[in-house]
């Protein structure tokens, strides 16, 4: 077995859509101090008192939805994924995966590392852009399993790629055909996080959310901000397809109620958008490297109707990177570069 070898990182799915997997798969998930950032007793009683009381069985029917025969969308693509870097990287480099919750875990993954052989690694959380919900929690829960199982492993990172060439070229690749047809508009709908993230990802705690027009204001706090990687990731792509600025905006979608999270929302954006005059319209989830829960379900699916509701003509979700050739490319150039300096 290779002493090197890539290990992939994606969010996770329940093993199954029926609500009591459904339900752990939220404990897990919501139990995260970094996506729940309150104090734990907070948390303990917001998750187990309230949340853990409904959501379950709202979300074991999306999941049904989107459900395949091969399983979760998420986790059968991400193994597509992992299959087909292996492949074009070859036996020397493996490819493990793992998901930040559910099956396979971290922890198994690790494991799986250490009875390998494999000595140095190449960590790749398959987020674009930095959040602590997300690209921080992951490499965090890695670097806690390799002190606990391997402290001799050596670990290398891949930074958030929001505006590397070769995603951007790969997000392209996929939307050119859809952009190709006409559209009225094209939306780019990323993942929303509340607002306070944005100012405790913030070390100067004096320029996000703070300063007037903060994510077009060069600072340091880019580089732990997600609004304004969100920005640079549209900035990137508007100018690799040619996009006018009347034909696109930028939405956030998937909050919850109780504080402010970032706007517009995508969900009203969808009421709105028909409303003035946009009958046809293209949406692009960037945030999201893999079709899941919420590209298939919530906009596809809820999105996609009340669109329609409120006087749209044709909707489509330009598909995730998912497995296409230029993701794999991506992924597989940005392996190589690691291998060329290791």
């Amino acid at each position: 077995m290779s002493q090197r070898a890539v290990l992939l990182v994606n969010l996770g799915s329940p093993d199954s859509p029926s609500v009591p997997d459904v339900r752990r798969y939220l404990r897990e998930f919501l139990g995260d101090e970094r996506v729940l950032d309150l104090p734990a007793p907070a948390r303990w009683l917001l998750l187990e008192g309230i949340i853990l009381r409904t959501r379950p069985k709202n979300s074991a029917h999306a999941y049904a939805s989107v459900w395949t025969p091969e399983g979760s969308p998420l986790i059968a693509m991400s193994q597509k994924v992992q299959r087909d870097l292996a492949t074009t990287l070859g036996a020397d480099t493996p490819v493990y995966l793992a998901m930040r919750y559910g099956s396979p875990s971290i922890a198994q993954v690790i494991g799986q590392l250490v009875a390998d052989g494999v000595q140095e690694v190449l960590l790749f959380p398959q987020y674009p852009h930095y959040a602590m919900s997300s690209w921080e929690t992951v490499v965090v829960r890695v670097m806690e399993e390799v002190a606990r199982q391997a402290p001799t492993l050596r670990v290398t990172t891949v930074q958030p790629f929001y505006e590397d060439a070769d995603y951007i070229e790969a997000l392209h690749a996929v939307a050119a055909p859809h952009l190709a047809k006409g559209y009225d508009h094209l939306l780019f709908s990323y993942h929303g996080l509340p607002v306070r993230h944005m100012r405790k990802a913030d070390s100067s705690h004096a320029h996000c959310m703070t300063v007037a027009d903060c994510c077009n204001s060069c600072s340091p706090a880019h580089a732990t901000c997600y609004r304004a990687q969100c920005f640079a990731t549209t900035r990137a792509f508007v100018q690799r397809a040619g996009l006018a600025p009347a034909k696109y905006s930028v939405s956030f979608q998937s909050r919850l109620v109780g504080e402010p999270w970032l706007e517009p929302f995508t969900d009203k954006e969808f009421e709105r958008l028909p409303k003035a005059g946009v009958k046809n319209i293209l949406v692009m989830c960037p945030a999201f490297v893999t079709d899941c829960l919420e590209t298939l379900e919530e906009i596809a699916g809820r999105g996609r109707d009340s669109f329609i509701a409120a006087g749209g003509v044709t909707f489509l979700q330009i598909p995730c990177l998912n497995d296409h050739p230029a993701f794999i490319d991506f992924l597989a150039k940005r392996t190589q570069r690691w291998l060329n300096r290791a």
